[in-house]
């Protein structure tokens, strides 16, 4: 159903072999690969589960996306397109059911329409989107590229390049598709090999087409080069720059992030002590922060407030001020537990994805760059030796008058909180692909902010006049 009638089914790229060798150096445990008669059939009068018996009518009807998303971009010269990625997705998600999934943002218009089929059929998996991959040239990696030959594939990097000269008109003030779109053309234009097929603007979620971007735009292209038909697109934000700064527990990140943020003129967003409010609260009401359906009715009842000033960092829950009691050595014991709870996770990343709808922050946390923020302009994963950390949180203890546990068993409750946040089934933490990575061991706090605004200013430029505050 993907394929239309003049398309290239029975050309793609089946290299299954080739896949298997690349992913058993990549570490996978299993390929998920079924003949078309195993993935669609069923035996003769097999009952059929709930969620089959969905798939098996979705199988002769087709999963119908909205319409509105399906109006605009490849739907035009591809109808039916995504009804079948719908459908087969769908029905993998069904038969596999994993936790998360990964969808590439060079198909941009499946992405958004495979999170809307996830809303829509309530299915339990977080879609993860990735990061275009490029080759040398600018050119947006894709298995239709070895249609292209190397000369066809010089003339084709001109789509990335077209995209590029949009968004620096874009930087100029000028936020209308008018300016954007004609930028882009004016640019393919000078490779007339290149058959451009559509060039729009559109909301990244919802896929409606903009007339100015308000806060972020999607810039889709598709074009044919040859026989290849080949799409690509950039996100447009109008906001201002957003740093995510994660990493494993007592690495220095709170102080890090919010020393940063004051130097260059951002707000501060500490996404652990949301986590943290949240488990003293579970704590103080007696919640067993086991029980599932408790933790989501305490979410349900709770409700933040905070200064994102980084001068003057503020969190209270429920109107409690919580700002120096969300340290304590219980809550720090207890916070991964909270964080693994698919009903905590959704909240929180909400809450912080809306402190970063127009940008202008510093946040530090375990997955801001991975899956909160993961188009922020600057990642970095800040790290420490198991050692060095439990020293500094004994030096911590010590100034607080709560020194009496052992340098040997803070160093196993460390060790242990790295196992539990690498682990853990919902947003594990790890280091984004894109993200620069900052060991502190033997660092002071002002040698790692040195190091930070440094590569603000190689990456986005210089810093910014005075901080933001916001509640």
């Amino acid at each position: 159903m993907q394929f239309g009638p003049q398309e290239d089914f029975q050309d793609y790229p089946r290299n299954l072999e080739e896949d298997r060798s690349l992913c058993e150096q990549a570490g996978v445990d299993v390929i998920f690969a079924p003949p078309a008669a195993e993935m669609f059939g069923k035996p003769a009068g097999a009952r059929l589960q709930p969620a089959e018996t969905l798939i098996q009518h979705s199988l002769l009807t087709g999963v119908v996306p909205p319409p509105a998303m399906t109006a605009v971009l490849c739907s035009k010269s591809r109808p039916g397109h995504f009804q079948g990625v719908a459908t087969i997705v769908l029905k993998l998600l069904n038969l596999v059911q994993p936790a998360r999934a990964y969808f590439g943002q060079k198909d941009a218009q499946q992405l958004a329409i495979i999170r809307q089929l996830v809303a829509d059929f309530n299915l339990p998996v977080e879609i993860v989107p990735c990061p275009i991959v490029r080759e040398a040239s600018g050119l947006a990696m894709s298995s239709r590229n070895q249609y292209l030959t190397a000369e066809q594939k010089q003339q084709a990097s001109v789509l990335y390049r077209a995209l590029q000269q949009a968004e620096q008109a874009f930087k100029t003030g000028d936020r209308t598709a008018a300016t954007a779109v004609a930028s882009f053309k004016a640019e393919t234009a000078k490779v007339p090999e290149v058959q451009l097929e559509y060039a729009e603007l559109v909301d990244p979620d919802t896929l409606t087409p903009l007339e100015t971007v308000e806060i972020e735009g999607l810039l889709a292209v598709a074009a044919r080069v040859g026989s290849a038909r080949l799409i690509d697109n950039i996100i447009l934000k109008n906001r201002l720059p957003i740093v995510a700064i994660d990493g494993p527990a007592g690495a220095g990140k709170s102080t890090v992030t919010r020393q940063a943020a004051r130097s260059l003129g951002l707000s501060y967003l500490d996404t652990g002590a949301m986590y943290r409010a949240l488990t003293w609260r579970a704590l103080a009401t007696n919640t067993p922060i086991g029980d599932a359906p408790a933790i989501a009715e305490l979410v349900n009842s709770s409700y933040l407030e905070y200064n994102l000033d980084p001068a003057s960092f503020m969190m209270k829950i429920n109107g409690e001020d919580v700002t120096e009691a969300i340290r304590s050595l219980a809550v720090t014991a207890r916070v991964s537990e909270i964080a693994a709870h698919p009903a905590v996770r959704q909240f929180m990343v909400k809450q912080q994805q809306q402190c970063g709808k127009t940008g202008g922050i510093v946040a530090e946390g375990r997955d801001i760059g991975t899956n909160v923020f993961p188009d922020a302009e600057l990642k970095i994963f800040l790290t420490a030796s198991v050692q060095e950390r439990a020293r500094r949180r004994h030096l911590e203890l010590k100034d607080t008058g709560r020194g009496d546990i052992s340098l040997a068993q803070l160093e196993q409750d460390i060790a242990l909180r790295d196992e539990k946040d690498s682990t853990r089934k919902i947003a594990p933490l790890r280091k984004a692909a894109d993200a620069v990575e900052i060991s502190t061991d033997g660092l002071a706090v002002g040698e790692v902010i040195d190091r930070i605004i440094a590569l603000y200013k190689e990456r986005i430029g210089a810093p910014s006049a005075g901080s933001i505050a916001s509640n």
